[in-house]
């Protein structure tokens, strides 16, 4: 069961970036991810239409965090504090020992190699740290770059469909994929 593993928060780094937690400093960033229409494209969220929805929705994360509900670090250069994306693990299932997981990027910081170099840490910590099984993504079928991002990371397309969304595919990396 995963408990406690948010406590203190995992700083997380890259040669290039610091995964860290979100904060209130992170209000203006958040709410260019969240406002953007080309990022929220293919998600299924209601979008931020000011400061206060985007500071609500950190402070809903955070408080998730503390649940050991899900881990969503904010994405930012080594040497800057500014967040230019977010990843996390969320929707654990202790019976499977599995997580989804979950990506955003800032459109000006797009096809830089900025969320692989990320995705890559998150899976270690998730296998290795949190000894999961299994990570998940749902994306959908037009979302070509988050497609191409998951296949470059090892995940496999599922055959199954996934009947609540009918526009998105599942994909999945398992731990003995993994550690090969």
């Amino acid at each position: 069961m995963i408990t406690n593993f948010f406590k203190p928060f995992p700083t997380l780094t890259t040669p290039r970036l610091t995964l860290r937690q979100l904060s209130i400093e992170d209000v203006e960033n958040v709410f260019a991810l969240r406002s953007n229409k080309q990022i929220n494209k293919y998600l299924d969220r209601q979008e931020s239409k000011t400061l206060e929805d985007a500071l609500n929705f950190i402070n809903k994360i955070n408080d998730s965090i503390n649940k050991d509900e899900s881990i969503y670090w904010a994405i930012s250069f080594k040497n800057s504090k500014a967040l230019i994306g977010t990843i996390c693990l969320f929707g654990f299932s202790n019976e499977k020992d599995t997580s989804e997981i979950g990506y955003e990027l800032l459109t000006n910081f797009q096809n830089q190699g900025i969320m692989k170099e990320a995705i890559e840490k998150v899976i270690d910590f998730a296998f290795k740290v949190l000894k999961l099984n299994e990570i998940e993504a749902f994306t959908h079928h037009e979302n070509y770059s988050s497609t191409k991002l998951l296949l470059k990371s090892g995940f496999i397309k599922s055959k199954e469909a996934y009947k609540e969304y009918p526009t998105c595919a599942v994909y999945y990396l398992t731990s003995s994929v993994y550690n090969k």
